[in-house]
C-alpha cells in the first residue's frame, strides 16, 4: 500500500472514530465528572480518552469491537481513576474548604444549554459526600447508582471481579446513605427555600436566617485562597454561619452591588452572583429531610471554577 493510500486509511478511521467518540461524549462527561467533581479534569480525560480511542481504531477496524459504548465507558473510567492521583495531590494544597466545581446551567431563552449539562445530575451535597470514598468506590457507585450499570458490567470495566465490585458497591452506598438522606425536597419546595435563604442573606434579615438555617446547618466556603470572607475550614452551627452569611452580604451591599440571577446548578434550584458579566459566586443549599430549612450552604468563589459560568442579559422571570 502506497504512503498516500495509508494516510487516506488513517484519516477515515480517526474520522470513524471521532464520531463514534462524539455521539458517547454526553455519557462520558457525566461519568467523568461526577467521578472527579472537576470540569477542567473531565476534560482533560475525555481528551485522553479520544487520543486512546482513535489509536485503538487505527490498529484495527472499530468494528471488531462488540460494544462500542462499553469499550468507551472503560477507556474514560480507567483514566479518570488515574486523573485522581493528580486530584489527590492538588488538594494536598489547597487553601481552605475544597468543593466541586458547578455544573450552571443557562437560562431556556439562551444559547441552547450544554449537552454535558443534560446528563445524568449529581447535587453539588451529594459530590461533596462521594469526596470521602475511595477513587473505586466512586467509580462504582457512579456506574451502578447513577448511571445504573450491573455488578457484572462494572467488573469489566474496572477489571475485577463481580464479587469485589458487589463489596465495593455496598461500602459505598452505606457509606453515601449514612451521610445523606435518601429524601429528596419536591422541586417547588427547594425553589421557594433557597429563595427565602437568598432574600434573607442578601437583604441583612438575620431573624429570616436564623428561621431558615437548620440548627445543625454547615457552610462551605470554597474560594482557593482568592478571595475573601472565606474560612480555612467549613462552619458548623446557625450563629457561627448567620454571622459568616452576614459578613459576606454586608461586604458586598452598596452601590456596588452584585448581580443576582437563579440557576439550576448540578440539577438544583441555587443562586449565581455576577461582578458586571463575570461570575462571582455560586450558592447552592441542600435542605434538611422536611425540606423546610437549609441544613447546607456552598459557597464557590474561586474564579477558577467559575470560567464556564456565564450572565444572561435578559432579567429573570421569577
Amino acid at each position: 500500500m502506497s504512503e498516500f493510500s495509508e494516510s487516506a486509511v488513517t484519516d477515515e478511521a480517526t474520522t470513524e472514530a471521532t464520531t463514534v467518540f462524539m455521539d458517547h461524549r454526553e455519557l462520558l462527561f457525566g461519568l467523568v465528572y461526577n467521578m472527579l467533581g472537576s470540569v477542567a479534569d473531565t476534560d482533560d480525560v475525555l481528551q485522553e480518552t479520544w487520543l486512546s480511542w482513535t489509536a485503538r481504531s487505527r490498529r484495527s477496524p472499530l468494528d471488531t469491537i462488540t460494544n462500542q459504548r462499553a469499550y468507551l465507558v472503560r477507556i474514560a473510567v480507567n483514566h479518570a481513576l488515574q486523573r485522581r492521583a493528580t486530584i489527590t495531590r492538588r488538594r494536598e494544597t489547597y487553601v481552605g474548604p475544597w468543593l466541586p466545581e458547578p455544573l450552571v446551567d443557562q437560562p431556556a431563552d439562551d444559547d441552547p444549554v450544554d449537552p454535558a449539562l443534560r446528563a445524568e445530575s449529581v447535587s453539588l451535597a451529594m459530590l461533596v459526600v462521594l469526596e470521602s470514598l475511595t477513587p473505586l468506590e466512586r467509580a462504582v457507585f457512579v456506574l451502578n447508582e447513577v448511571f445504573g450499570y450491573a455488578h457484572t458490567e462494572i467488573a469489566d470495566i474496572i477489571d475485577r471481579t463481580p464479587a469485589a465490585v458487589r463489596q465495593l458497591a455496598h461500602r459505598a452506598r452505606a457509606h453515601v446513605h449514612a451521610r445523606r438522606p435518601l429524601y429528596e425536597a419536591h422541586p417547588r419546595v427547594r425553589r421557594e427555600a433557597t429563595e427565602r435563604f437568598v432574600r434573607a442573606a442578601i437583604g441583612g434579615d438575620i431573624a429570616a436566617l436564623m428561621e431558615i438555617l437548620a440548627p445543625d446547618v454547615t457552610v462551605w466556603t470554597d474560594s482557593g485562597g482568592n478571595r475573601k470572607p472565606a474560612g480555612l475550614r467549613p462552619v458548623h452551627g446557625r450563629d457561627k454561619a448567620v454571622r459568616l452569611i452576614n459578613s459576606f452580604a454586608t461586604r458586598h451591599r452598596g452601590p456596588q452591588d452584585l448581580e443576582l440571577r437563579y440557576r439550576r446548578v448540578n440539577g438544583d434550584d441555587a443562586a449565581v452572583l455576577f461582578e458586571g458579566d463575570s461570575p462571582y459566586a455560586v450558592m447552592v443549599m441542600d435542605l434538611t429531610p422536611e425540606g423546610d430549612q437549609v441544613s447546607g450552604v456552598y459557597i464557590v468563589t474561586n474564579p477558577e471554577k467559575l470560567t464556564h459560568v456565564h450572565r444572561d442579559n435578559e432579567e429573570d422571570d421569577r
